[in-house]
């Protein structure tokens, strides 16, 4: 049973942000089932630190059914509360659809939001035990990649292309898992004209001039996820109105072909698909017509979410969605941000000068349906709180492969607790809907007692120090890759955020260390003023100086200015 559950968690444990693979040993360390600890503290009582249960499935679903021990809880945007997840086929496949990009640009900080958002949700689901079909689009054919194809004299398709390219560039970059299926619209036409047929024949829907619109007012359920009333809703956000229409609030199924446009051939004539028809028809066609998840931004509620609903249901009776869910807004700098304003943030842009995972902890801090305020200030604090945590993580595996382990497999009652108590709030946090910033602050008392054990008199001359130190080390390893924060290499990743950092303050790592020389002869000097001139100037970089007693290193840090704001603020 270990070894088949360790199979099952490799693929997923293996992944990284730059591509490169964990070394088996590393992924193997990550699974306790291969090398669990006796908890003394509480006898009686299972206890599990798997990063991800095995899949469930109709030969395991009763095991799976067992592992799974604490309900999962998700607002759900239809319903407007909380609901307890009850998967439609408990010992099958959870189905989970997310809208993707329209790929016409470089993808920006609400769409890391977003799929970081799910990308948690996917990981959670499968630490739970469910084994998850995930399904995300790419819109390749759209108003606005014709519009910007025509802009730069390029073909459509080798622009969406090009972009959607650089989108998976950029989700690898913030760990985010491949999706199980990632389909393309101009890959599913026959999938949508089908639909569209259904649609028609059910008197849901109207042709005018090689154009199909959806009639909202032969679909009396209109308005049931955004709460909107028929004589609120506007004719839609990409198209313009038309005036054949019979209700302004009706939209393309299909659109009639324009000259220098892709199409295809259709009962209607040549053209091609409506924005809203292509997740209908694709999320039938990998999930089937009724499934569990549907996922998205806020802003697709409506129209898009709306839409989706109304076509399905109007194509058949019996679709139906469980639980829709949405991510909140990206604001930058108390702004919302768009092009309009110049506040356009795109995620190429802050890897530039950020980890890619330090993004993702930012976003993370606060929970996913709640408006995230985008500043550099509190992007540094995130940078600065990984380096922490991959420091001491790092620490922790250098001095346990030094040293030489005691026998035996009892813990501390302390370390024992400590370790209950983060599984604990762990579990509880990201069951009531993925509150992944009370997670994140979960690990902190772990994180403060292995940086004792490693680093103070008292701490050092602990009974079973390294093993302790292993264990915890080992369940924040669990914590981080549910959260997607796990890199590859501990050791790697500091080295990351340390050129990231000098990056920033526009200097190299010989200039940190020719001042740290400076700094160094100045106190042998006894020029204390001179001394301390260096350090703050360092310090106003963002690059802090520490003392020991093998001599000064640096580290990054939130710059001297910006860390006596948010003390300021907190």
């Amino acid at each position: 049973m270990a070894a088949r559950r360790a199979a099952g968690l490799l693929p997923l444990l293996l992944s990284s942000p730059s591509g490169a693979r964990i070394p088996l040993r590393r992924a193997l360390s990550l699974v306790p089932s291969l090398r669990s600890y006796r908890l003394l503290s509480h006898p009686a009582r299972s206890f599990s630190t798997s990063p991800f249960s095995a899949s469930a499935s109709a030969s395991n679903g009763a095991a799976a059914e067992t592992e799974r021990t604490r309900e999962l809880h998700l607002y759900n945007t239809k319903s407007r509360k909380k609901e307890h997840f009850r998967p439609r086929a408990p010992d099958g496949e959870v189905g989970m659809y997310v809208c993707g990009v329209t790929p016409y640009d470089d993808s920006h900080i609400g769409h890391a939001r977003a799929y970081v958002a799910f990308d948690v949700l996917y990981r959670y689901l499968r630490y739970l035990a469910y084994e998850v079909r995930y399904v995300r689009n790419f819109t390749d054919i759209d108003d606005k990649i014709i519009a910007r194809a025509n802009q730069l004299g390029e073909d459509p398709f080798s622009l969406s292309k090009r972009f959607s390219d650089d989108f998976l560039s950029d989700m690898a970059n913030l760990q985010c898992l491949p999706p199980s299926v990632e389909p393309r619209v101009s890959d599913h036409i026959d999938q949508i004209i089908n639909m569209i047929k259904q649609i028609l024949d059910n008197n849901c829907a109207y042709v005018v001039g090689g154009d199909v619109y959806f009639s909202v007012d032969n679909f009396p359920e209109y308005g049931e996820l955004s709460g909107r009333k028929l004589d609120d809703n506007r004719a839609g956000e990409r198209v313009a109105v038309d005036e054949r229409k019979r209700n302004p609030a009706d939209f393309a199924l299909w659109k009639a072909a324009k000259d220098g446009e892709p199409w295809w051939d259709s009962p209607w004539g040549p053209g091609r698909p409506g924005w809203h028809i292509e997740c209908s028809a694709m999320s039938a066609h990998y999930l089937g017509l009724s499934f569990d998840i549907h996922g998205g931004g806020e802003d697709l509620i409506f129209p898009h979410h709306e839409n989706e609903i109304a076509q399905s249901r109007a194509a058949c009776c019996d679709s139906s969605i469980n639980y829709w869910i949405h991510n909140g807004f990206v604001n930058v700098n108390s702004q919302k941000m768009s092009k309009s304003l110049g506040n356009f943030v795109t995620i190429r842009k802050v890897i530039e000068m950020y980890h890619p995972l330090a993004l993702r902890m930012f976003l993370l801090g606060t929970h996913y349906r709640s408006p995230i305020n985008y500043t550099i200030e509190q992007l540094n604090v995130a940078s600065d709180r990984l380096y922490y945590t991959y420091q001491t993580l790092c620490d922790c595996e250098e001095s346990c492969q030094q040293q030489q382990k005691n026998s035996g497999d009892s813990l501390p009652a302390n370390t024992l607790n400590c370790i209950q108590k983060l599984h604990d709030e762990f579990e509880t946090s990201m069951s009531d809907d993925l509150h992944t910033s009370v997670a994140l602050a979960a690990i902190s008392e772990p994180l403060k007692v292995m940086n004792d054990l490693l680093h103070t008199r008292k701490g050092k001359k602990q009974e079973k120090r390294l093993e302790s130190l292993a264990a915890l080390e080992e369940k924040i390893g669990v914590v981080l890759s549910v959260l997607g924060l796990l890199p590859s290499s501990y050791h790697e990743a500091l080295q990351q955020l340390r050129e990231k950092a000098l990056r920033r303050a526009s200097i190299t790592e010989e200039h940190v260390l020719q001042k740290i020389e400076e700094r160094t002869a100045a106190r042998k000097a006894k020029q204390y003023e001179k001394s301390d001139e260096i350090r703050k100037e360092l310090a106003a970089a963002g690059i802090a100086l520490m003392d020991g007693p093998d001599g000064t290193t640096w580290r990054p840090s939130v710059p001297l200015s910006e860390e006596e704001g948010v003390a300021v603020k907190t």
